[in-house]
């Protein structure tokens, strides 16, 4: 199979494929500070310095703490540095995650962002549905796009992106505003957005999965661990190179508080995968 092409565009500009997810930069739970700083801040400069220029974070992570590292180690940004958040959430006291998902709220996230960050503008802002904490459910999210409209109006995002979504939600945001890339569950086991990604790149818009090796039976991880082994690489790795063949609008963003699994992640792109292996690894999400 042929290498697949290593940018595509996100909003107006040319990225990486392979970015990265700030998410565990924070304690556990990611919730309060890592026990580690230095470190935290040794693996954004390390991933900016190994050609990453996408890197995905929210102010809700921490809550503050990734942003304000993210501010730390990077700021002043590079030019072509393209730092995209999410708001539709809080943490309570306790890490717990709730709807943070009123006009007004979201208008105060944007801003959280933009102040933690040390941004005038964030490039890209996906608007995560809180319907369901744990997934995709349909309903309404006008009044919350509207407020999205109202902020890029007002000069403060350039781009709106949705995340947590269903296919209905994407074509109804997209009947009020063009949407600038979706963020959703989707790997080698979740494979429920197959029509959605396909939809999505006929249109030239990114797809941004998450959790590339997130809800996985034994059997399946025992599936990808066989296939690594073969290929000398580990299960993550394999994870990652399957979904930059699957399709040329993913756009990878894996996270971790570690400078060697940032190399081990970044690595994924030279893993190539025969024709008879990806038929292999596709056998996976088959139930």
């Amino acid at each position: 199979m042929s290498h697949p092409a290593l940018t595509y565009t996100l909003g107006d500009r040319q990225v990486a494929r392979l970015g990265y997810g700030a998410m565990q930069l924070a304690g556990p739970g990611v919730f309060g500070p890592p026990k580690d700083e230095a470190r935290a801040l040794q693996v954004l400069r390390d991933a900016v310095a190994a050609g990453v220029n996408h890197i995905d974070t929210s102010d809700f992570y921490g809550p503050h703490i990734t942003n304000q590292l993210i501010k730390k180690a990077l700021h002043p940004y590079a030019d072509d540095l393209v730092i995209v958040t999410k708001v539709g959430a809080r943490r309570n006291d306790k890490g717990g995650w709730l709807p943070a998902f009123t006009p007004e709220a979201l208008t105060q996230a944007v801003e959280d962002n933009l102040r933690n960050l040390g941004l005038d503008v964030m490039e890209v802002v996906n608007l995560r549905s809180m319907l369901d904490v744990h997934g995709p459910k349909e309903g309404s999210l006008e009044p919350q796009v509207e407020a999205m409209i109202k902020l890029k109006e007002r000069g403060l995002v350039r781009h709106i992106g949705l995340s947590n979504v269903t296919a209905k939600q994407v074509a109804d945001a997209q009947a009020m505003t063009p949407i600038a890339c979706v963020q959703n569950l989707y790997n080698l086991a979740n494979r429920q957005d197959e029509a959605l990604l396909d939809q999505l790149a006929a249109q030239g818009i990114p797809y941004v999965p998450f959790f590339p090796l997130g809800g996985f039976s034994p059997l399946q991880s025992d599936q990808l661990s066989e296939v690594a082994i073969e290929l000398n690489a580990t299960p993550l790795q394999v994870a990652l190179a399957w979904l930059l063949q699957r399709s040329p609008n993913i756009l990878l963003i894996p996270g971790t508080s570690s400078p060697e699994h940032l190399k081990q992640n970044l690595a994924s792109s030279e893993v190539t995968l025969t024709p008879e292996i990806v038929q292999r690894l596709n056998t996976i999400g088959q139930r």
